[in-house]
């Protein structure tokens, strides 16, 4: 993993536009033996073809490909900037990352920092954090606990359909990604869960619980528990308010008698309709395509990609299934950089809304042309 050395962070540093920014940054990243001179016109090239503003104050300033062979060695450099710097139209950035990368291991860095910095409590504190704070911050040390709910703890088509199998697999979900402890797992698969209608069932426990997590278990032929359908349980561990997002979304489905809609859905579609709202009406639409990118999703295909997802109303959410296989919101371009994305990854695109099929075939077509870089 990468780590982030204090003397490449500099705090309370100013600059009068964006230019002068970029400046100061290639002038540290070549002091510091990152890069050869002349990397610094590639970064300012890179600016006129795609602004490096990820949002939440934050921008990335790097090098266009034609300059990677003045990288001598992968590296950052930090600029806090805390009267913020113009970057663009209604853009002010706070914290400038240089980059200073060969091939594509800037996409492990951009994903490694970009986790943290899509948390809009932490960006606000890299304005005035001192060097120390402001490295803990940026290596995730002083970042709040995760929540974690994503596909990989969705689980469909199990073979059982009795309630034990699915309190044991949601529970032996949640311990694996370090949520609950094993006395969350003995309760959670003793007690009996909570029906809440419609074939869906809850449950939880008030010991063991480490993080607050979601799981969820659909069995692929729904069974029976004194008398009541058995399709689907969720498991809920819960240190703070973060679960009752979900819960909400669940109750909303269930008082306008929209549990099936849960039912029939892929994973993707599941975790849509626990996480945000998903018109009554729209069908969740689903699709995959694999980048063919050279360089995979840096900043300019990324921003071609999520410039193509705001022309429609539906909301999109990013799977890469060859990473996390955490979905993110398509219309963040940090969050889709934080993907990590490669050449070759498959890229599931999740969408619901009105126009859920036009916008998955502009997202095809664009991909299929490179995202303004042409074919790889």
């Amino acid at each position: 993993m990468f780590q982030l050395e204090l003397q490449a962070i500099h705090t309370g540093a100013h600059a009068q536009n964006k230019e002068e920014a970029i400046r100061q940054v290639a002038a540290a990243l070549t002091a510091a033996g990152n890069v050869a001179e002349g990397y610094v016109n590639g970064m300012l090239a890179r600016e006129q073809q795609t602004s490096t503003f990820l949002g939440n104050g934050i921008a990335i300033p790097h090098g266009t490909t034609d300059t990677r062979d003045l990288v001598q060695k992968t590296g950052v450099q930090v600029f806090q900037f805390p009267q913020g710097v113009t970057w663009g139209d209604d853009q002010i950035a706070y914290v400038a990352i240089g980059i200073a990368a060969k091939s594509d291991e800037h996409l492990a860095l951009l994903r490694q920092l970009t986790h943290v910095l899509s948390d809009d409590s932490v960006a606000e504190q890299l304005k005035t954090a001192s060097a120390e704070d402001l490295r803990a911050l940026l290596m995730g040390e002083k970042q709040a606990a995760e929540f974690s709910f994503d596909t990989s703890l969705i689980t469909l088509d199990v073979a059982a359909n009795d309630l034990i199998t699915l309190q044991a697999l949601n529970a032996g979900r949640l311990q694996a990604a370090g949520a609950v402890d094993a006395s969350f797992v003995a309760d959670a698969v003793a007690a009996t869960p909570l029906s809440l209608g419609q074939g869906i069932w809850l449950s939880d426990s008030s010991r063991g619980n480490l993080r607050s997590a979601v799981a969820v278990s659909r069995a692929a032929t729904p069974g029976e528990q004194d008398g009541e359908k058995v399709a689907l349980l969720v498991t809920v561990s819960a240190t703070d308010d973060r679960p009752l997002e979900v819960l909400s979304y669940l109750s909303a489905l269930l008082l306008n008698g929209k549990a099936d809609r849960l039912l029939k859905a892929d994973a993707a579609g599941v975790y849509a309709l626990l996480t945000s709202e998903v018109d009554e009406q729209a069908e969740v639409l689903s699709a995959e395509f694999t980048i063919r990118n050279e360089h995979g999703l840096h900043a300019r295909p990324g921003t071609a990609l999520v410039s193509i997802i705001k022309q429609f109303n539906s909301d999109i959410t990013v799977t890469n299934l060859d990473g996390s296989g955490k979905p993110a919101n398509g219309r963040s371009l940090m969050k889709v950089v934080a993907l990590g994305v490669k050449k070759g990854h498959r890229l599931r695109f999740t969408a619901s809304g009105e126009d859920a099929q036009q916008a998955l075939n502009a997202i095809e077509e664009a991909i299929n042309s490179g995202l303004g870089e042409g074919v790889a």
